[in-house]
């Protein structure tokens, strides 16, 4: 019997079998491991009194740290366990009268740090999707108000009718614009010898040119946010709803154009809007967990069911008023969630747009369960996470999917200080949740399988790292430089137990970097900026949720720099760092490694008098490790002489105030 191509799957999971025996023999050795070291720190309780007393302190806060590594390794082995792959069928789609409704949500906050040319680069991107056009939907909310994006899109518009029939008449596989022209890769595909595609292709490059400009004007043009129907406060404004059409009599070809609309919802000072949550709640109306009920709904460039949003109310028989109880005051949304939803702002459009400020003002959620039972949630700056947690924890799956080709292009931060603000929020977010009674290793395990609970846990408890991080980083090499030992000498049997924890952690690391496409660099890279993190914006992260879960800060949401500057684009591009980055987290940085380059240069010179190389050989090499992999910021500050370098100033305030402190402590010790 024949199966038609309607019910066969539109892709197959296969057990990467190999992969989860090595996953599996690493994590029994690796546990085993950790079992002796654990044993090796205990039994020095048991030692003489007078050894116990002098090294208790340190040898305690560097037990400590292990046990929140350990802590954190074992979360980090449910990603493991069951690898997984997938074989993707798209000729199995069905026609294209077929395909669901598509609505693509974009978010943008601020035109200054978020450019309004690359954030249309992005609205192109999504328009020029290989999906039918009526089954397409854009939006764009905008949450800083800003007349220059309204304008910016329609610019877009009018740029897009030609955008798009090229994409489709020449099969274009990146199309975003600023990607495609910018040469970085080589998408002519068939047609690189034919004449008039080129000069198409040279058409379209005038046109996107013209487009920037067009765009660079309206910017440098004071007078348009005093004459444009746009809002300029950006925290009390009304909302702004335009469905994006223009008619136009060049020659471009009559071509089918997918639903743009711009969205501002409205802002009141006195009513919370709830950031990014609140916005997209208005527009609604990573590899290893895809073989445990899927991975985490995280960032952007997700898909997801609208009626998973919709909370667990049965829509079927319910009365009107409950409805409303749980949606809001909108009959025309309520109607909508009893049919399949297409948005036609064609027909009818008046009514719509109506129906749309109601939803867009700020008291509509009202006493209704928007952000608590509907739509993403608003008990967290990390929308994404919590929404996702409890869609999984509801019954919800999801796939992990990665085409070689990007399906749509936005943007992303490319200096260090953006990159180590936007960490600071998310960690903040992610330790929030961990914190909370919605902690995924208390709330998930009664609704959700354990070992995605422990995925889940790994993400909010990652921040903890900090913790272990500055400890390692300060206390064997203070215990370095006064002769204490806090691991077995090179001749003791648990030498190699150490040594075995430390290789093999790095060695998985490196597998799984290899496994993914990446190389030695990219690697070192990691290891890299896996350091810098963990002590600013890990710690920052964490001190943020604590002093947030007491009542001392409020939540507070900044959208993350985007611009992009011509020398620090030429950096990114050298992959080197840059360190114009805020004092907050180039001071830690500087310090610790001041700490580890000053005992290190001490260590040597003591072992070398005391001829103690055994017992002090692991802190040796600590130090030493710790220095190599932050070779960038000894480059940074004493090669580098570009707008990325250290400052020297910073520096000699932060290297005085670290010799002054180890001297202090060398004081205290001898008295």
């Amino acid at each position: 019997m024949e199966i038609s191509d309607e019910n066969l799957p539109l892709n197959f999971c296969h057990v990467q079998k190999w992969l989860l025996i090595i996953n599996r023999l690493h994590m029994f050795l690796h546990s085993t491991a950790l079992f002796f070291m654990f044993y090796y720190r205990l039994s020095f309780l048991f030692q003489n009194q007078v050894s116990r007393t002098s090294y208790l302190l340190p040898w305690l806060l560097v037990f400590a740290s292990e046990i929140i590594l350990s802590f954190i390794w074992i979360l980090g082995q449910a990603y493991r366990w069951r690898p997984v792959s997938r074989t993707v069928f798209p000729e199995r789609l069905p026609e294209d009268d077929k395909l669901p409704a598509i609505d693509v949500f974009i978010c943008t906050a601020d035109p200054i740090k978020e450019p309004t040319v690359v954030v249309m680069n992005t609205v192109l991107s999504a328009m020029s999707l290989d999906y039918p056009a009526d089954n397409l939907h854009v939006y764009l909310s905008d949450d800083g108000g800003s007349p220059l994006t309204l304008l910016g899109m329609r610019v877009a518009w009018k740029f897009a009718r030609w955008w798009l029939p090229f994409c489709r008449r020449y099969r274009i596989k990146s199309r975003c614009p600023k990607a495609y022209f910018s040469g970085l890769e080589n998408d002519d595909g068939d047609f690189a010898r034919s004449s008039v595609y080129m000069a198409d292709k040279q058409k379209i490059k005038e046109k996107y040119e013209a487009f920037k400009e067009e765009i660079k004007t309206l910017r440098e043009d004071s007078a348009f946010s005093r004459d444009s129907p746009g809002i300029n406060n950006v925290q009390d404004h009304p909302s702004v709803i335009e469905v994006i059409q223009e008619d136009n009599n060049d020659d471009v070809d009559n071509v089918k154009m997918p639903l743009l609309v711009y969205v501002s919802r409205e802002k009141r000072t006195t009513h919370h809007h709830h950031f990014k949550a609140g916005a997209l709640n208005v527009l609604l109306q990573w590899q290893g967990m895809d073989g445990l009920k899927g991975p985490v709904m995280s960032g952007t460039g997700f898909y997801i069911k609208r009626i998973s949003l919709f909370g667990n109310f049965t829509i079927k028989g319910a009365e009107l008023l409950q409805l409303k109880d749980y949606f809001g005051s909108s009959n025309e949304f309520i109607k909508s969630l009893n049919q399949n939803y297409t948005s036609n702002f064609a027909s009818s459009q008046h009514t719509r747009l109506e129906e749309g400020h109601l939803l867009a003002s700020c008291k509509y959620e009202i006493d209704s369960k928007w952000g608590k039972e509907v739509g993403f949630l608003y008990d967290s700056v990390v929308e994404d996470f919590l929404t996702g947690f409890f869609l999984h924890c509801k019954g919800w799956t999801s796939v992990f999917c990665e085409p070689s080709n990007p399906q749509f292009l936005g943007t992303a931060t490319t200096n260090l200080n953006d990159v180590l603000i936007q960490g600071s929020r998310w960690y903040s977010g992610l330790f929030e949740n961990g914190i909370s009674r919605f902690s995924p290793l208390i709330y998930g395990p009664p609704r959700m399988p354990l070992l995605q609970s422990l995925c889940f846990a790994e993400l909010t408890y990652f921040p903890l790292y900090c913790l272990p991080l500055w400890c390692f980083a300060i206390i064997p090499q203070i215990c370095l430089l006064n002769g204490i030992p806090l691991y077995p000498k090179v001749s003791d049997r648990f030498f190699g137990i150490f040594l075995f924890i430390f290789l093999s952690s790095l060695l998985k690391h490196l597998q799984e970097v290899f496994l993914t496409g990446g190389t030695m660099h990219k690697w070192i890279n990691e290891q890299r900026i896996w350091m810098m993190k963990s002590i600013t914006c890990h710690l920052y992260g964490c001190l943020d949720a604590v002093l947030k879960k007491i009542g001392i800060r409020e939540a507070s949401f900044l959208p993350t720099n985007k611009v992009e500057d011509d020398e620090q684009s030429m950096l990114y591009q050298m992959d080197k760092y840059d360190f114009q980055a805020s004092n907050t987290f180039i001071v830690p940085m500087l310090a610790l490694l001041s700490i580890n380059v000053s005992c290190f240069i001490g260590g040597v010179y003591r072992v070398s008098l005391v001829g103690d190389w055994d017992k002090m050989f692991i802190q040796l090499f600590l130090a030493a490790f710790i220095i190599t992999v932050n070779y960038p910021i000894i480059e940074g500050l004493v090669v580098r002489k570009d707008k990325g370098c250290i400052s020297k100033l910073v520096a000699t305030h932060v290297i005085l105030a670290t010799m002054i402190l180890l001297e202090i402590c060398a004081l205290l010790r001898n008295v």
